[in-house]
């Protein structure tokens, strides 16, 4: 009931001659992936006049979207816009669907959370128009339509759909503070740190421009202390090497051997003891 009243006070909207359109024209409806990696997918679409619609993927350990308006310009007051899927003229017979409502914001992009991004990329993959209604924040006399039209569309959607299918699974807050463990009486990762270290390699591949690695070498009390802290320094310099082959530059990489000092666990078991061998890794992003 409360869609078709929507839906009601919309038309009226439409033929309304007040109403101020922004749309690609289906000529020069361009659709186009920015460059494609393993952290981030983002698919743009240009609305002449008005600015740049734009879904977005990002590496995480959750499936994720987002859909931003990058308004040429933004809201002077706030408001609600009405976002619907609109079937294009040759479409005749086919109703207007509500997909969400979008806040807008006092000088900020509009956006739309993951269910409404998903509903309009399936929209558009079926030939409709999402379209956001509002009335304009400039003009107490006008309303705004702005169309993203799904001409030229079906190409570069797949081609995001791929990129999104080869994100990471997870992302850089997942892995800024890492603790490695070792085995007994070496510098031998245990099986599960070296999967952690991989997952960093596999990240660092695809952004290597860190501002500061910070990497803390423990051990646990058995052996001398003076060895001990020979043998934590070689470990969190085994790390740095791993990372400058990464492309990360050896300059933003601190290191400091702690030997058996700070112990993270007692050294009374062996599974307490396991616990002190490792090297912590601290990592900040510009």
């Amino acid at each position: 009931m409360k869609k078709l009243l929507a839906l009601l006070l919309i038309i009226p909207l439409l033929a309304q001659a007040n109403l101020r359109q922004y749309k690609a024209d289906v000529e020069e409806s361009v659709w186009f992936n920015e460059e494609p990696n393993r952290l981030q997918c983002t698919l743009n679409h240009q609305i002449p006049g008005y600015g740049t619609a734009s879904f977005t993927s990002a590496a995480s350990k959750l499936l994720n979207m987002e859909f931003n308006l990058d308004m040429l310009r933004l809201p002077k007051n706030y408001g609600v816009a009405a976002v619907y899927s609109v079937p294009p003229k040759w479409m005749p017979g086919l109703m207007h669907k509500n997909i969400a409502d979008m806040t807008i914001r006092k000088q900020f992009d509009g956006d739309l959370p993951e269910q409404a991004a998903w509903t309009m990329l399936s929209e558009l993959e079926k030939g409709f128009w999402p379209t956001l209604y509002y009335q304009d924040w400039y003009s107490q006399y006008d309303k705004i339509a702005v169309a993203l039209n799904a001409s030229n569309f079906h190409e570069p959607y797949e081609q995001f759909v791929h990129c999104v299918s080869n994100l990471l699974p997870y992302s850089f807050d997942d892995i800024k503070y890492t603790v490695l463990t070792y085995k007994f009486g070496g510098s031998d990762l245990t099986k599960a740190s070296k999967r952690k270290l991989d997952m960093i390699g596999a990240y660092l591949q695809e952004d290597p421009d860190l501002e500061l690695v910070l990497l803390d070498g423990y051990t646990d009390s058995y052996g001398g202390k003076s060895k001990n802290l020979e043998v934590s320094e070689q470990r969190a310099n085994a790390i740095k090497t791993y990372f400058v082959g990464m492309g990360v530059n050896p300059e933003r990489i601190d290191i400091t051997g702690h030997g058996e000092r700070r112990h993270a666990s007692p050294n009374t078991t062996a599974n307490a003891r396991a616990k002190n061998r490792r090297v912590v890794i601290r990592m900040q992003k510009a």
